[in-house]
């Protein structure tokens, strides 16, 4: 009897497997699963994964989907046994969780889980999660084509955190040009640049910048006991080969979730690995906002020519004298500033500096509507719209800083 020449065909190798209560009840995940490995996937019980993760069988799989919802949550001692399976054979992990509750969560990311995606499934966001596990051992930089950045540890760079005083004073677009101007400033050995979003919450310098959001920063957040240099980098994404970002986590958490001790660990990982880091500060104060404020080496505060701005400067100058913390490394910034030929406008600057006590450092022009557009097109301003008053006068900023940095890095050679 003659065989069909199909029947003959060996089945597909079984690359990754769906680990869950029941892989019906994520009808999404199979779609996704079909569409992105055909029929070189498996589906395993909670109960049947951890033997089978520990056969020789299991050798071939790339990594494994673990889908669970909050009637897992009971069962949470279980999945992690089966986290701690794979990552024992080497095999990453993608949660895939719906209603799961953020401290369920946090905990199976911290005992291995690689990547978190929200179930329903975003479009095409399996796909992303499954080629970023698969390439997450390649530095990112390097994945996409990119000069690569070690970690070196062997730098002390200045920190500069921004702070707006008002909503929308234009801090996240002066700490996103700022960093970028920094990281272009020279084309001969440029500076190391990083920026940190602590905005926990409505950070948005991933969004000026089209970077996307990873759940790696928050899983690096909430562990910074066990962060090192490979942990911080791969936390990290890269805009235009030369500026590096932690974006703020994916989803909105608490902003007192992160310690002081937390963002000590943080700022100081970036501060030797990089020449200038970045910081877009939440307009909140917290509790680590403090910590912040002492690392720094001078922190902008944007204020606006508003009733706003100037209650919110007596405000935080009232604290920060009243705990004897360091008001002197705050340099105002005004953002839409009158114009040279403006003279009530001059006047009305000068009144608002006599009448707070304070000096106002830098004053940046209205820019108009193209740095609003800029933004959303996730470019820098050196990129989109170069001849803009405001993204000269940021550049001339950027120059400024850098200049007093290289002064003062001659001296202390000298």
């Amino acid at each position: 009897m003659s065989t069909s020449p199909v029947v003959q065909h060996d089945p597909p190798p079984i690359v990754a497997c769906t680990i869950s209560r029941d892989v019906q009840i994520f009808d999404l995940l199979i779609e996704d699963m079909e569409a992105a490995l055909g029929d070189s996937w498996g589906d395993l019980s909670f109960e049947d994964a951890v033997p089978f993760l520990s056969q020789p069988e299991s050798s071939g799989l790339q990594f494994v989907t673990i889908a669970m919802d909050a009637n897992d949550e009971d069962n949470l001692e279980t999945v992690s046994e089966v986290i701690a399976a794979a990552k024992a054979a080497r095999i990453k992990v993608i949660l895939i969780a719906e209603d799961v509750s953020p401290t369920a969560l946090h905990q199976l990311l911290r005992e291995g889980g690689d990547e978190f995606v929200p179930y329903p499934l975003p479009e095409n966001e399996l796909a992303r999660a499954i080629e970023r596990v698969l390439t997450a051992e390649e530095p990112a930089a390097q994945a996409r084509g990119e000069k690569k950045f070690n970690a070196t540890g062997d730098r002390s760079g200045v920190v500069i955190p921004i702070h707006g005083l008002a909503g929308g004073t234009g801090a996240t677009m002066l700490a996103v040009n700022m960093a970028w101007e920094l990281a272009n400033i020279q084309k001969e050995e440029p500076p190391k640049v990083c920026l940190l979003d602590l905005d926990f919450q409505f950070g948005t310098a991933s969004t000026y910048l089209d970077l996307p959001r990873r759940e790696a920063v928050l899983e690096m957040l909430t562990d910074t006991d066990a962060m090192d240099s490979e942990t911080f980098m791969q936390a990290l994404l890269t805009y235009g080969d030369t500026l590096h970002v932690l974006t703020s986590p994916t989803d909105m958490i608490p902003l007192d979730m992160i310690t002081p001790e937390d963002i000590e660990r943080v700022i100081e990982m970036a501060r030797v690995n990089f020449d200038y880091v970045i910081i877009d500060m939440p307009s909140t104060m917290v509790e680590w906002s403090q910590t912040v404020l002492e690392m720094a080496h001078v922190y902008f505060a944007m204020i606006e020519l508003d009733m706003r701005s100037a209650q919110n400067t007596l405000r935080i100058k009232r604290a920060l004298q009243s705990e004897d913390l360091p008001f002197e490394k705050i340099r105002f910034v005004l953002n839409r500033a009158p114009g040279f030929t403006d003279l009530n406008g001059k006047s009305r600057v000068k009144r608002l500096s006599e009448s707070l006590g304070i000096s106002i450092e830098v004053l940046l022009p209205d820019g108009g509507k193209p740095v609003m557009q800029s933004a959303d097109h996730g470019a820098p301003m050196a990129e989109g719209i170069p001849k803009n008053p405001l993204r000269k006068e940021i550049l001339k900023l950027a120059k400024s800083v850098h200049d007093v940095n290289q002064a003062d890095a001659t001296e202390a050679r000298a």
